[in-house]
């Protein structure tokens, strides 16, 4: 690292243009327009991302007010509102997925060492948030007779809260269609809520090797078939075998499910899960299922320190450019913490450079963990997880 360079131009370092070059090239995002390129369209979003910009006002004076430092961003002049405008409506959102993709590869290969619950397979925490929009100006996303809105479906890698797969949908398309689309990887355990609860769909997942472990929902006809021996005192209830007595349940799901009743201490309320994972113990279970609440503090996490909530464009390509760009800056980040061996949080890196991007310090240094800082409250203030 250059310490002459700013902060925002060291972590800029981390992106590969090489291969984002070849995704330009690949969608032929810079030819035949004179607006902003893809390149300096990204280091503008990226930018937004880290200080808290919420609109093309809000950008233009910011850096126009820091024009001298723009050399070190990779910008030759500060980008007007309407270049800005006219960038986020003719750039393909496909060259910045694409970017988000190789990003999220290089991030999930960097974390691949970390484990969760001593387990080797991956886990993953399926689930969707909801962004509201305006009906009259976000017309292509309909959700409501008076509202729009679009939907995040996200499968998190919990080895480092890294999203494997994200999908962007209008507010009409239901949670559990995305199992058709979902990338399934054998050995892998998928952790869901009850929402997804499809046993045709969950077949096919069994079939294709992979572990998943739900909640049942209430009144599911089932018959019990083995029952493994318990230790009540752990709060396990049951733990069976069964097979499903309905006619269209039984046809979709053909094979034994297993079934695991447990009882909250703290709570006292009562869960019963659903898996096809025969060999780990069923306080492991309950334990993988607890640990899906990681995507909720994703979502509230994302929600509160990106800029996904307030769209600087109305068009379908503006919005999926935003929110790529968005989910690039926060794996980058990732990387850097990883790569660089930060004790510092991703909220602590966020909050640094969310007030020193202009800064000419070794990013290493800057980004290290103050002791007398408070981190991110994650599990001190949380909701109980088995609190539904």
């Amino acid at each position: 690292m250059n310490v002459g360079k700013t902060l925002f131009a060291q972590v800029m370092e981390f992106v590969p243009w090489k291969t984002f070059g070849r995704i330009i090239d690949r969608y032929k995002g810079d030819a035949g327009t004179r607006t902003l390129d893809c390149a300096d369209l990204f280091r503008v979003m990226a930018f937004a991302q880290l200080t808290w910009r919420e609109s093309l006002r809000d950008i233009e004076v910011c850096l126009a007010s820091n024009q001298t430092k723009l050399f070190h961003m990779g910008l030759k002049a500060p980008p007007a509102r309407s270049t800005l405008a006219d960038a986020l409506n003719q750039r393909d959102w496909r060259i910045y997925h694409a970017l988000a993709q190789r990003l999220i590869v290089r991030a999930r290969g960097l974390y691949a060492q970390d484990s969760v619950l001593d387990l080797d397979a991956s886990v993953y925490a399926l689930d969707a948030t909801t962004i509201d929009l305006c009906l009259s100006l976000f017309e292509w996303a309909p959700f409501r007779s008076t509202k729009a809105a679009i939907k995040l479906h996200t499968l998190l890698d919990l080895r480092g809260a890294i999203p494997a797969f994200i999908h962007i949908s209008d507010g009409k398309l239901h949670d559990v269609n995305v199992l058709d689309i979902l990338p399934v990887e054998a050995g892998a355990f998928y952790v869901m809520d009850r929402g997804y609860l499809d046993f045709e769909r969950l077949y096919a997942m069994h079939q294709a090797g992979a572990f998943f472990v739900t909640r049942a929902k209430v009144g599911m006809d089932a018959r019990r078939v083995y029952s493994n021996p318990v230790d009540r005192t752990t709060g396990v209830i049951c733990d069976q075998r069964v097979m499903l007595n309905g006619f269209y349940s039984a046809k979709n799901y053909p094979d034994h499910l297993r079934r695991v009743r447990f009882k909250d201490p703290e709570s006292g309320k009562t869960l019963v899960f659903l898996t096809n994972n025969t060999t780990l113990p069923a306080l492991t279970i309950a334990a993988l299922y607890k640990s899906r609440w990681q995507v909720e503090l994703f979502f509230k996490w994302i929600k509160q320190h990106l800029r996904i909530k307030k769209f600087l464009g109305t068009s379908e390509n503006a919005v999926k450019t935003q929110i790529w760009c968005a989910v690039s800056t926060y794996v980058l980040i990732a990387i850097v913490k990883k790569e660089l061996h930060l004790d510092a949080s991703l909220y602590t890196c966020l909050q640094i450079l969310s007030v020193s991007v202009f800064e000419k310090t070794e990013v290493s240094c800057a980004l290290q963990a103050d002791a007398s800082q408070t981190n991110m409250p994650d599990a001190t203030n949380q909701l109980n997880l088995f609190d539904f």
